[in-house]
Parts: C-alpha cells; sequence; structure tokens
C-alpha cells in the first residue's frame, strides 16, 4: 500500500501554484528555496509525474500538475475542517457579510457551507445589495465584510477572483439584430453599465435603455424573456442566454473583478477567517459549464477545472 500524501508537501505545491515561483512560495512557506525544491521532488516522486515546467522565469504547472491543485486544496481544506471540529477554542460570535445579489447566487453557497462546516458557532448575517450600497455599509460600520466588484476609484477591496464581462442576449429572441438595441442595466453608477455604454458609444450603435434596476434578478429576466440585451460577469450567466461578441458586432468588456472589502469590527479573527474561505472558494469555483447549465450543481463544480465561455455559446433552456 502506497505511503500518504504528506501535507506539508501539498501546502508548498499550492504556494508554488499560486505565486508561480519557487522563491516567493519558500517565503511563504517559511522555507528555503533548496528546501522546497526537495520538497517538491519528493512529490513528484510520490505521484510519479513531473508537476512542473518552466516559462521563462516563473514555473508553471503541467497538466498533472494542474490536476494534482484541485486535490491539494480539498485535502488542506478538510485537514482544516477535521481540526477545527476537534478544537476547544473554535471561533464563536456573529459576522455580518453583504455582496450583491448575482454573485449570492453563484458564490454563497459554497462560501456558506465552507465556512460554516469550518466554523459552527459563528452566526452569519448576509445582505444583498448592489456594491455602492455595500460600501456605504462598511464605512458606517454595519458590515464586517463585503464581497464587491472592485472600482479603481474606490480603490479599497482586495481583487480575489477576475471573470469577462460578456454581452447576453435570449438564446430564443433575435433581440441583438434589432437596429435600436433594447438594453437592461444597473443604476447609473453600475460601472458595467457604465463600460457597457461607452463600447456602444464608441462603435455607434443606436440603442436605447428599457430597464434600469439593482436586481439582478430583474436584469436576467428581461434578458431571458427577450425583451433587451445586458452584460453580466460569467459568474452569473444562466441558462436560456447567448453569448455575444465581435463577430456579432459586440466590442470587447473589460474584465469584471470581485474584491473583498473589510470594515472596522472588534472580531478580526472572524473576519480574518471568513476573508479566507472566500478567496479559497472562489478560487476553486469553476464557472457555469455548458454541460452541466440546467442543473447547477455547485458541489458537482466546486473543483471543476475552468472553461471559459465563447461568444455565440448557447447555455442550453430551463
Amino acid at each position: 500500500m502506497k505511503a500518504p500524501l504528506d501535507l506539508d508537501q501539498l501546502q508548498t505545491f499550492i504556494s508554488i501554484a499560486d505565486t508561480g515561483s519557487f522563491t516567493r512560495a519558500a517565503e511563504e512557506v517559511h522555507r528555503t528555496q533548496s528546501a522546497v525544491s526537495m520538497q517538491m521532488r519528493r512529490l513528484e516522486e510520490r505521484i510519479g509525474k513531473p508537476l512542473f515546467e518552466k516559462e521563462g522565469r516563473s514555473n508553471r504547472l503541467t497538466e498533472e500538475g494542474d490536476k494534482l491543485l484541485s486535490y491539494a486544496r480539498r485535502l488542506l481544506y478538510l485537514n482544516r475542517e477535521t481540526l477545527a471540529a476537534f478544537d476547544d477554542q473554535r471561533l464563536e460570535g456573529t459576522i455580518r457579510i453583504g455582496t450583491p445579489d448575482d454573485y449570492a447566487d453563484r458564490f454563497l453557497p459554497e462560501i456558506m457551507a465552507r465556512f460554516t462546516r469550518s466554523n459552527p458557532r459563528v452566526e452569519l448575517t448576509v445582505i444583498c445589495e448592489p456594491t455602492p450600497g455595500l460600501v456605504e455599509h462598511i464605512k458606517r460600520g454595519n458590515l464586517d465584510l463585503a464581497l464587491v466588484t472592485h472600482n479603481d476609484v474606490r480603490g479599497q477591496s482586495e481583487v480575489v477572483r477576475r471573470e469577462p464581462l460578456l454581452w447576453v442576449t435570449s438564446a430564443n429572441h433575435a433581440t441583438h439584430e434589432e437596429e435600436t438595441l433594447p438594453m437592461a442595466f444597473g443604476r447609473p453608477n453600475c460601472i458595467w453599465r457604465r463600460a457597457a455604454v461607452d463600447v456602444l458609444d464608441q462603435q455607434n450603435r443606436d440603442y436605447r435603455i428599457l430597464f434600469t434596476s439593482f436586481s439582478a434578478t430583474v436584469i436576467t429576466a428581461a434578458v431571458l424573456s427577450g425583451l433587451a440585451i445586458s452584460v453580466l460577469p460569467e459568474c452569473a450567466l444562466r441558462p436560456g442566454m447567448r453569448v455575444l461578441g465581435e463577430a456579432d458586432g459586440f466590442g470587447a468588456l473589460p474584465d469584471c473583478r470581485i474584491g473583498i472589502m473589510r470594515g472596522q469590527t472588534s472580531r478580526p479573527e472572524i473576519v480574518d477567517a471568513l476573508a479566507r474561505h472566500i478567496s479559497e472558494s472562489l478560487d476553486n469555483i469553476s464557472v457555469p459549464l455548458v454541460e452541466e447549465a440546467g442543473t447547477f450543481d455547485f458541489a458537482a463544480l466546486a473543483y471543476a477545472k475552468i472553461r471559459r465561455t465563447k461568444a455565440n455559446q448557447i447555455l442550453p433552456g430551463w
């Protein structure tokens, strides 16, 4: 019987994958670079496959290394969860978290499941509002932590995930072929709305804004019913939507950056723990895959390899 994998080696392996450097990983795990190299040689011997390949000055994962990474994260997470279950000093208390409803729909199931399993004595209070409202709640001390859309003007959040911002229409309607494009957007201070309007203006496209709402549910309904076109991050795609690209006459949009914003709190240890769980959850959650769209099994998707949605891709209907 083969010996079990070494968790210290896996932790170092994850650090290298995240930083792209043996040197920076050595600093993170508080080891010498030679010790880190020795750990990885032993891990490769244990796996029986090469895990890294050079790319300039960086080390990128091989296909086998990429495969191991998701397992390594799960093993380290399960280890922490196991230890927490027997920790008499487990975190207790209440934490207030805010997120826009489109992020809540896609990310909260995984975040809440991971955090609650590790910290069963912590009560989560969750509110859903657009990012500008969450920023105000943070400033006023009404929230301990918020998952927000990062904005360089605000510049106060730690970016933990990037996704493409996409033009979307109904897969069952030809709304995008109308001479004057009907649009559904968030409120005027929404950065996705401003980005979309800038692209449309640069292309001299005729459009009219038919629906304005801070609710992702309303925007999604307008798109799926064929009443309007909108822009959504990849995580917000829904069955029955079609992604539009340059071949359809729609220019490229900037990436959506998702960040964590922290407030003033008397329980920083709980905030730190939740922020870590959010970062790990968003790193592991895949985008909705076409093959799985319609079921949206979050547990099954959590560790799947990301396959980016392409222009003209249609997500099957409900």
